[in-house]
């Protein structure tokens, strides 16, 4: 399978407007600037200084973790698809006043669920989801790649979760908006699994002179199932034995892959490492997650193991590397990058390590991951966003 053709930077193109050119342009920046502004929206909420007219039907807590997975993740994901897609069967999703229309379905969520009354909000932001999926699977199913017809089916399940994160807090059932939303967190994480698995091994030995992952088939055959069932029981059930062994089963399958993609070979290649880190903090989520049905740690450490380390890094890793490959410049990770890789490390291990071993200083720690969170993401939309509303510095299409 055809991951993406990026290709090597040629003579610099002259300036222009080109932000609706290719999906990843207008999901990148958006998606960006709205986890950097709603975490920072979050954290002086938490403080007691919730933003003036923020009128949300969902309360603090559910507004956070709605939007950073729903808001910002889905923002990111569908930058990426968009992209991929393309790059899978030379066939632009969308485009021009297509790719803008589809971007403002977004942007229309995250303004409803801040300020509208609760059903028009439920409403208008369970709608991007669905019609992403169908943009994607029109292009997929045209061009014949069945191979890749998993990616929108599992965004429209995605979709699905929204909805029933909407439905559950309109009935007042908030404990069943939670079980969704850790559900969508556990979707977010197989992607990261499906696509890392796919692109991680691929791009180090690219890179590498003479690297060579290592693969067992028990290995890939268990990851996928392993993980899924850890985190559907982990929903369904919250604690226990039998949520215990799933996830440590997780952990050991997760931990064996990343063990044989013998990172410790890549050497100084900041934009090669981050997708690794990223992928550890996988099954350091399985391993605290098993912890937490067991009792000996909060739900929560477990849970920003995977959002803040696992996808908040792998997130900033692709967007910072597929941005650079489709505008037409290096895959080199520049200082403003090392900065954003180093900041999010920073900021998931405060979130999680902080309140386990001082957990009286919880405040402290929320607002010092916090503060690297939005520093790191306010450091990439600085550097990119010239980049990401330019044409490519190459001249070519994209």
């Amino acid at each position: 399978m055809a991951v993406f053709r990026i290709e090597e930077p040629g003579p610099a193109a002259r300036g222009g407007f080109a932000l609706w050119a290719l999906g990843f342009r207008p999901f990148y920046l958006g998606g960006a600037l709205f986890g950097g502004a709603a975490l920072l929206a979050w954290m002086a909420a938490y403080a007691g200084h919730p933003l003036p007219g923020l009128s949300s039907y969902l309360p603090g807590m559910f507004w956070h973790v709605h939007e950073m997975i729903f808001g910002f993740g889905a923002a990111i994901v569908a930058g990426f698809l968009l992209t991929a897609v393309r790059a899978w069967t030379s066939v632009t999703p969308a485009q021009g006043k297509s790719l803008a229309a589809l971007w403002l379905l977004w942007l229309a969520g995250r303004i409803t669920v801040a300020y509208a009354t609760p059903g028009i909000a439920a409403v208008v932001d369970s709608l991007f989801l669905p019609v992403c999926a169908l943009v994607l699977l029109r292009v997929l199913v045209g061009a014949k790649n069945s191979h890749n017809i998993f990616l929108p089916v599992a965004l429209g399940m995605l979709a699905a979760l929204n909805v029933a994160f909407h439905l559950s807090m309109l009935a007042g059932c908030a404990e069943w908006a939670l079980h969704s939303a850790y559900l969508a967190v556990g979707m977010l994480v197989l992607f990261i699994t499906i696509i890392g698995g796919r692109i991680i091994p691929s791009f180090t030995a690219n890179a590498v002179p003479g690297y060579t992952a290592r693969r067992w088939n028990a290995v890939e055959r268990a990851v996928l199932p392993l993980s899924a069932a850890a985190f559907v029981l982990d929903a369904a059930l919250g604690s226990g034995t039998l949520v215990a062994l799933a996830a440590f089963a997780a952990a050991c399958a997760q931990g064996a892959r990343i063990w044989g993609w013998r990172s410790w070979r890549i050497g100084n290649r900041p934009i090669l490492t981050i997708l690794h880190v990223a992928y550890a903090w996988i099954p350091v989520g399985f391993v605290l997650l098993a912890l937490a049905a067991l009792g000996f740690i909060a739900h929560t450490l477990a849970i920003h193991a995977f959002t803040v380390g696992a996808i908040g890094c792998a997130i900033m890793a692709m967007i910072t590397r597929t941005a650079r490959g489709h505008t037409g410049r290096k895959l080199v990770a520049g200082g403003f990058d090392i900065a954003s890789y180093g900041l999010l490390v920073i900021a998931a291990s405060i979130r999680v390590v902080g309140p386990w071993l001082a957990p009286q200083w919880l405040m402290f720690w929320i607002e010092a991951s916090g503060a690297c969170w939005v520093v790191a993401f306010a450091a990439y939309c600085y550097r990119y966003a010239g980049w990401l509303i330019a044409p490519r510095a190459d001249g070519k299409e994209g």
